[in-house]
């Protein structure tokens, strides 16, 4: 029996009768035995090729792989590896896009016994740069997209191989290496408390443990189809390739950050996808886009992962889906994932904002400590994880495994991992999640060490000292705000800080918001008292454009719909969306918020080609020109008669600006 301490792993009746219904309506499902583990992914995934052969692996677009196509492009560019670097355990970098490629290199990369690094090209090349040093991967896999890219980094000191031009030569047969469950998968990247990316470590083994969980659980089977919308460099990318690869049910990429938000919807009920997995913020922001008209007759479940769900999320789930779709809500982290789940439909009722982080998984406890010991029933702890599916640690980093795990001291067939995250066991047995013990964060479902952001501010010539905190935005949502004290004054502008900032880190990771101080107020003992750090005032930041009001009616709506959603006071036609604090999925907001008004399409792609809103009333301006009658046009056009010349140069001057920036 458990402790009172301990999540339970054994779920209550009315989580074990919502799991049981979680079952694709075709029966199929094979259960992921627990010896299935001791194996290495390739021999796995060759089984699952031999038995469906002619059903299709991946699909994005127009291009679709069977499994007998993506085992045979992957056999190929093994044998490609193996000529390159040979047999052996090292690290094979991927630097590749989210698309088929990607998963045909992943699986070549791995049946030549190497273990894979992947690279996201999206992020900024300084970050890029560090993962593949830091690795010391000797080998950068792309293709012809990404080509430039990796010659900048490859140089002399890497090889380099282009899956585009394989020597057609080479066999597609099984290279047949014999790999073990213990030999290591992969190296995910996380952001690191010492300022720099750290390299979490991957075994066979533990892959293939975190896949069975997620296939029992799920009850995955090879008629579903499952998404893929993690960054590549994320652990959420191997939980989505692998639980569907290794079960023979479709894999459907779609690249967020290159495709609408709003076409999510769409993408989804034309591809009639069953199983939909993503972070919680982008689940939020993706229904909150809907008209209330989407159906997904086949959706049988989702899931909202990787920071904390509120009560708001589960009633959107509960309008929006049918009453067969099955809510599931996780906590893991990258070091093992999940360690616990929680399931919800359409009669389930929640009492508290967050809901719960959910039940232990199979062969996995999840504890609460303080200073080593665990603490009693109902009390505050440190959460820490109990399992022998545990990554063996970081990469090159021994003292930062040996802090952060612990041998068990009833036994030496499994580990304790301490998350760093506080939590409370609840009445039921479930986890209920507080926050971090330190300060790492998690925003729009990345976890970040504020340090290294703080480290990359201090690089700044302008930039004295600097301190990152994450800041509650509404019920469900945190900004980071950053606070400056500056080498002179004036200080730089916002837009300057952005622009260096995206040069280090990746989008997610610069601040929405920038506060300059005289000084950071300190506690007795010298340190950055955080707790003193002011709210920062919603007032417009100082950017590197003037403020110019709006002038037309359009140009007062969209800037009062600007301001309600980055709540700021007031916004001026010329300022860029981006260096106001909005990001990919805000603009989702202004967007939906636009069409409603104005009653006229207004593709996602104009806050990040016209980031003002300038920009923004021009393109509505043309959209409604099209369909308007003779009376409206005059009135439009004698609005636009009325502005000074003044105010149409600046007009003009805005709408024609060069757009730069980056989300």
């Amino acid at each position: 029996m458990n402790r009172p301490f301990e999540a339970s792993s054994e779920l209550p009746p009315e989580q074990e009768a919502i799991r049981a219904k979680c079952f694709h309506p075709s029966g199929t499902f094979i259960e992921f035995k627990k010896e299935e583990i001791e194996q290495s992914i390739p021999e796995r995934f060759e089984k699952i090729a031999r038995q469906y052969p002619g059903r299709v692996a991946v699909k994005m677009g127009e291009c679709a792989l069977t499994y007998d196509q993506l085992n045979q492009a992957a056999n190929r560019i093994a044998r490609a590896i193996l000529e390159y670097r040979g047999e052996g355990q090292e690290p094979v970098a991927l630097l590749l896009g989210k698309d088929a490629a990607l998963v045909t290199a992943i699986l070549g990369a791995l049946k030549t016994g190497t273990f894979y690094v992947p690279l996201d090209p999206s992020f900024p090349q300084a970050r890029i740069a560090h993962m593949l040093q830091d690795s010391q991967a000797g080998l950068v896999v792309t293709n012809s997209k990404n080509l430039s890219l990796a010659r900048e980094f490859a140089k002399d000191a890497r090889q380099l191989l282009n899956i585009d031009e394989l020597d057609s030569s080479l066999s597609a047969d099984n290279p047949g290496l014999g790999i073990s469950a213990d030999g290591l998968a992969c190296i995910i990247y996380t952001s690191g408390s010492t300022g720099q990316p750290k390299g979490v470590v991957q075994t066979h083994r533990n892959v293939l443990y975190s896949i069975r969980n997620r296939t029992n659980t799920f009850h995955i089977c090879a008629d579903d189809r499952v998404t893929f919308l993690s960054s590549v460099s994320f652990v959420g990318a191997v939980r989505d390739i692998f639980s569907s690869l290794l079960n023979g049910a479709a894999l459907f990429p779609f690249d967020i950050r290159e495709e609408r938000l709003t076409n999510l919807a769409d993408w989804l009920s034309q591809e009639k996808l069953t199983i939909y997995a993503s972070v919680a913020t982008v689940f939020r922001h993706f229904v909150t886009t809907w008209t209330g008209e989407e159906k997904f007759s086949e959706l049988r479940v989702i899931y909202a992962g990787s920071e904390p769900v509120y009560k708001e999320d589960l009633e959107l789930y509960k309008k929006h889906f049918s009453s067969s779709c099955v809510f599931i809500h996780g906590f893991g982290t990258t070091e093992l994932s999940p360690a616990g789940l929680c399931f919800f439909n359409k009669d389930s009722q929640v009492h508290d904002s967050v809901l719960p982080a959910g039940y232990s998984v199979d062969d996995t406890e999840i504890l609460l400590l303080d200073g080593g010991k665990e603490v009693g029933f109902g009390q505050i702890g440190e959460i820490a994880i109990k399992s022998g599916y545990l990554s063996p640690g970081y990469w090159n980093r021994p003292d930062l495994t040996e802090a952060a795990f612990r041998p068990n001291p009833e036994g030496a067939d499994k580990r304790i991992y301490l998350t760093g995250d506080l939590g409370r066991i609840l009445p039921d047995g479930s986890l209920r999640h507080l926050g971090r013990k330190d300060f790492q964060v998690k925003i729009r479902g990345h976890r970040i060490e504020v340090s290294e952001i703080e480290t990359a501010l201090l690089t700044l010539k302008s930039v004295k000292e600097a301190v990152v905190v994450a800041r509650d935005e509404g019920p469900t949502e945190k900004r980071l705000v950053a606070y400056i004290v500056t080498t002179e004054k004036p200080g730089p502008t916002v837009s300057t800080l952005r622009c260096a900032l995206a040069e280090k880190l990746p989008d997610y990771m610069v601040p929405s918001t920038f506060v300059t101080l005289d000084a950071l107020p300190l506690t007795p003992t010298g340190k950055v008292d955080r707790r003193e750090l002011p709210v920062p005032a919603p007032t417009r930041p100082e950017l590197n454009t003037f403020f110019v009001g709006p002038r037309t009616s359009v140009e007062k709506a969209l800037s009062q719909i600007w301001a309600e959603v980055l709540s700021l006071k007031e916004v001026g036609v010329r300022d860029r969306f981006f260096d106001l604090g909005g990001h990919s999925l805000t603009a989702t907001r202004v967007v939906s918020r636009v069409i409603k008004q104005f009653q006229t399409e207004v593709p996602l792609q104009v806050l990040f080609q016209s980031p003002t809103v300038a920009d923004m009333a021009a393109v509505i301006a043309e959209h409604q020109a099209k369909k308007l009658g003779d009376h409206e046009i005059e009135a439009v056009l004698a609005e636009l008669e009325s502005l000074t010349d003044e105010e149409a140069k600046l007009l003009l001057a805005g709408a024609g600006e060069t757009r730069h920036g980056r989300d």
